[in-house]
């Protein structure tokens, strides 16, 4: 018997929801895929597949997650390697949610409840971009021109508080704009830090989903992507970059009207995370009982990249 004991679903409901996973996948990202793979750089979204690395075969790998049975036909149709033959039916095997996850899992599931339960902030407005290029002459998007000249940018940063709480943005400052933050964050303060509000953070729904594949059911994990997707738009549009040529105005956040127009949309995909997130939190407790029955309680040094997408 599953963890979660889920019903189990006919083979042709299988391959429909295979068909309407890549269905969906396409619609997001298939435009962006096919110029990929003639070589064409897109400034904005690459980012959602190289710094969020989950390769596209298994992105629409369509996968019912933990405790998902599908009523077998044949077990060779089924797509990815993480299916068990169990009696009349396949299901999402548990057999490497042993105690060499438990850790991971431990710990992404304390940071999605810590996050959970905090009031979000949405008065950071997007500074984290600026910051990444102030008194520097490299940038980190050369495919993307400024809109701004770097003296403009310069005393825009200096002229504003600079609250950025979350690590996997502000280590990318520069080394001038590092003591103008307000929070110094590192990995060890990362549960502590982020924050819903956080545009980061609503971003990161995605890794954390696609980090508990193929037991994260795959529905979970596109919602998160689209979100990421939008959210990542967002970012850019608030940047010191021009995303015009990718069909984007600015969010002049240097002027009184663009931070109130960022907060707002900020405040939205915020909205927007809070019922992934929960979940997210859902299937990672029972991730965190299935590797507890494994492990004999086991615990270990919590660090965020020990969940490894699998194959």
């Amino acid at each position: 018997m599953s963890a979660l004991d889920l019903p189990a679903i006919s083979f042709e409901t299988y391959l429909e929801e295979s068909v309407r996973l890549e269905a969906r996948v396409d619609r997001l990202l298939g435009d962006f895929y096919e110029k990929r793979g003639h070589g064409e750089r897109h400034a904005i979204l690459d980012f959602l597949v190289e710094y969020y690395s989950f390769r596209k075969s298994k992105l629409t790998t369509w996968t019912p997650g933990f405790g998902g049975r599908v009523l077998h036909q044949d077990d060779e149709q089924l797509r990815g390697n993480f299916w068990r033959r169990h009696g009349s039916h396949s299901e999402v095997s548990d057999e490497r949610l042993g105690s060499g996850k438990l850790s991971g899992v431990r710990w992404t599931l304390h940071l999605l409840k810590s996050i959970d339960s905090r009031p979000p902030v949405f008065h950071c407005h997007g500074m984290h971009e600026w910051a990444m290029v102030y008194k520097s002459s490299e940038i980190r998007h050369p495919h993307l021109k400024l809109r701004l000249t770097g003296n403009e940018i310069d005393r825009f940063v200096e002229s504003q508080p600079i609250g950025c709480s979350h690590i996997d943005a502000f280590r990318f400052f520069t080394e001038p704009a590092r003591p103008l933050n307000r929070f110094q964050p590192s990995r060890e303060t990362q549960a502590e830090l982020d924050q819903p509000g956080c545009l980061h953070v609503t971003m990161d729904l995605y890794k954390w989903a696609y980090k508990g594949w193929p037991w994260v059911p795959s529905t979970i994990l596109v919602d998160a992507l689209e979100l990421a997707i939008d959210a990542r738009i967002l970012d850019m549009q608030a940047s010191p970059y021009d995303v015009s040529n990718y069909g984007y105005e600015a969010v002049a956040i240097e002027t009184a009207a663009g931070r109130r127009e960022y907060a707002a949309r900020q405040e939205a995909l915020s909205h927007r995370a809070e019922p992934i997130r929960k979940r997210l939190i859902a299937y990672y407790e029972r991730l965190f009982d299935q590797c507890h029955l494994a492990s004999g309680d086991q615990a270990g040094r919590f660090e965020p990249d020990e969940i490894q997408t699998t194959g």
